[in-house]
């Protein structure tokens, strides 16, 4: 009897946690309409906490990834707080499809706040739950992120490295993402802009993720400019010729981001 007391008791309990929880965050999405954000965080961040506490894990994941959803425009540093909480809940559940696409979100966001650092540990993370899941085309775009951010580091020899690991992917060696990279490394090594300027804006990497397809156009071989200028000829009247140069320039970025 003693027990069937002590049970009812213990779910009675969850019940009221379970409904305060949901409650907090209605308050929370109430303080979002009057579009008091930090206030409004702060409630379902506290919910969250809740749910984890009432043992509904999955609840707690999706609600910090509706919080980050709503900060995101605001807060963007935030914004990667949540969605990196939110995937490591799912990620101790076990579920790593959930994972990895929240990790997405955080590692296009660190890209655009130039946390490059910190983009590349996620980029790897990411790459390495694909791998997990058997998900290879998706390493394949990953290994890609990975190159663009370790050469805007500067380090042309981590992102060598990121694709000689993906040798061991099923499918990767001469695949046109693995031909892509190898292109971009070789012409990068060799300092050729016109090789790097190529493949950056060839329509593999134009249609990339867009803080992706940013880093793609905006890469600069080192010591010198993203595209080398074929000299134009001199038209008649003896002009210097500068408009056209003008031109070639708004080209090279013209169309990059759709």
């Amino acid at each position: 009897m003693k027990h069937t007391h002590a049970e009812k008791d213990k779910n009675t309990y969850y019940f009221k946690l379970s409904s305060f929880s949901r409650a907090i965050e209605q308050a929370g999405m109430m303080m979002k309409e009057q579009k008091k954000m930090p206030e409004a965080i702060q409630y379902i961040e506290k919910a969250c906490m809740m749910y984890m506490e009432n043992g509904t894990p999955d609840t707690a994941a999706m609600a910090l990834d509706r919080a980050g959803k709503l900060i995101e425009p605001l807060n963007l540093e935030k914004a990667v707080d949540l969605y990196q909480k939110a995937a490591g809940v799912f990620e101790n559940e076990d579920r790593l499809r959930q994972a990895v696409e929240l990790l997405g979100k955080a590692s296009r966001l660190l890209v655009r706040l130039k946390r490059l650092d910190e983009a590349a540990t996620a980029l790897q993370k990411e790459k390495n739950m694909y791998k997990e899941i058997e998900n290879f085309p998706m390493c394949f775009k990953k290994t890609t992120a990975q190159v663009l951010v370790h050469l805007h580091r500067g380090d042309y020899v981590a992102a060598d490295k990121c694709v000689r690991e993906s040798y061991s992917l099923p499918g990767y060696s001469g695949s046109e993402d693995c031909v892509a990279m190898e292109t971009l490394l070789q012409g990068f090594d060799e300092q050729d802009e016109d090789q790097v300027y190529r493949v950056c804006n060839s329509p593999l990497l134009k249609y990339m993720d867009n803080d992706y397809a940013k880093l793609a156009i905006s890469l600069k071989v080192p010591g010198g400019g993203g595209k080398k200028k074929k000299a134009a000829a001199a038209p008649q009247g003896g002009s210097s010729g500068a408009p056209a140069a003008a031109e070639d320039e708004d080209d090279e970025y013209e169309g990059g981001l759709c």
